[in-house]
């Protein structure tokens, strides 16, 4: 069965992946486990959208819509927490697990940041360690990853359209789909019936 339409081959699928990708990446330049666990889950349910809209498995397109509205929520709650919005800290452990302090990467490599260390060798207890100041970022981290956040809550958006679009696309061709004469008017099998006018000459023969 394929697809006779051309969203079986739409490049939305795809950018879907690369998105999910290039966010995956930098969360794992920045150590932060729970954002890496979501993605990597994200990354697996395009994957399977996208085999179920290549391979005609609309179950798993419904699968893929679903999870947008979860991905969606997940967003959703990656803004507050770096708008601090609820009593979220951007500042806390959440996103390593308390496992880590570390922070997101664009903290330190945002755009006209500049990383700088000052020894701590003069203070006790200190020694060997080094203070790191990052000066004249042109916007703070927490709106990139904001921007990040509702780049990815648009991709999901248009992601649920499209697997709804190829879904019902599918429905109308497998409605419409001859099951081997299923919807033939005439019969397989039948009897060939002799004419009326050959009855009747047997009859009075």
């Amino acid at each position: 069965k394929h697809c006779g339409c051309r969203s079986c081959n739409s490049p939305f699928p795809s950018r879907f992946q690369l998105a999910a990708l290039e966010r995956q990446v930098f969360d794992f330049l920045g150590y932060q486990w729970a954002p890496i666990l979501a993605n990597f889950l994200h990354i697996i349910i395009v994957i399977l959208g996208l085999f179920g809209t290549i391979q005609y498995r609309p179950r798993y397109i419904v699968v893929y819509a679903i999870w947008t509205a979860v991905w969606v929520t997940w967003n959703i709650f990656i803004i507050c927490f770096y708008l601090e919005v609820g009593g979220l800290s951007k500042d806390s452990e959440l996103l390593t697990f308390n496992i880590s302090r570390h922070q997101s990467w664009w903290s330190e490599n945002g755009p006209g940041c500049v990383r700088k260390e000052a020894s701590m060798s003069g203070i006790k207890g200190l020694d060997n360690h080094s203070y790191i100041s990052v000066i004249g970022c042109a916007l703070e981290y927490r709106y990139i990853e904001v921007m990040h956040s509702s780049f990815q809550i648009l991709i999901a958006l248009v992601g649920f359209v499209y697997a709804c679009y190829v879904v019902s696309v599918f429905t109308e061709e497998e409605d419409s789909f001859d099951f081997i004469g299923g919807f033939d008017p005439f019969p397989l099998y039948h009897v060939n019936e002799k004419p009326t006018n050959l009855l009747f000459k047997q009859t009075y023969l």
